[in-house]
């Protein structure tokens, strides 16, 4: 079996609505699980308001997106921020039918996969892109994001 890559992680919380449900050793599994080399990740859970600012100023997108990456190094260790709106993940995941806390690792994961350089603005990227999602999350025992019912 393969070690996981090591994780220096900080978790903050602007917007604390869901700080029970993210407790410190999920975030960290959900991250971990879809980093390829070490890394050193900010997660920071925010409201509407910052969400929408961040995606203003950095993406020219006047709204509040579910996550945002910001990524600063890829190799030898991956440096990242990832910013990811509490109220934009609860009313995805309910009009989803999906369980919170699902949604989040769906969250992580996708930003961690940022981080490292994975994209989806062209249709093969996506396609590889959301493979490799689903195939961590089926690892985390979390069905395909993309399939859903």
């Amino acid at each position: 079996m393969n070690a996981k890559p090591g994780l220096s992680l900080s978790l903050q919380f602007a917007d604390p609505r869901h700080r029970a449900l993210l407790v410190r050793h999920k975030v960290q599994r959900f991250v971990r699980a879809a980093l390829e080399l070490p890394g050193e990740i900010a997660v920071r859970i925010v409201d509407a308001e910052e969400g929408r600012t961040l995606n203003r100023d950095y993406r020219g997108k006047d709204y509040a997106t579910n996550v945002l990456t910001f990524d600063y190094a890829h190799e030898p260790v991956v440096g990242a921020d990832l910013v990811i709106c509490a109220e934009v993940v609860e009313r995805e995941a309910a009009e989803m039918g999906i369980a919170l806390l699902d949604h989040y690792a769906h969250m992580l994961v996708h930003g961690t996969l940022h981080a490292q350089g994975y994209d989806h603005e062209e249709d093969d990227e996506a396609e590889c892109m959301e493979a490799r999602e689903t195939e961590i999350l089926a690892g985390l025992g979390i069905a395909d994001p993309y399939r859903r019912a």
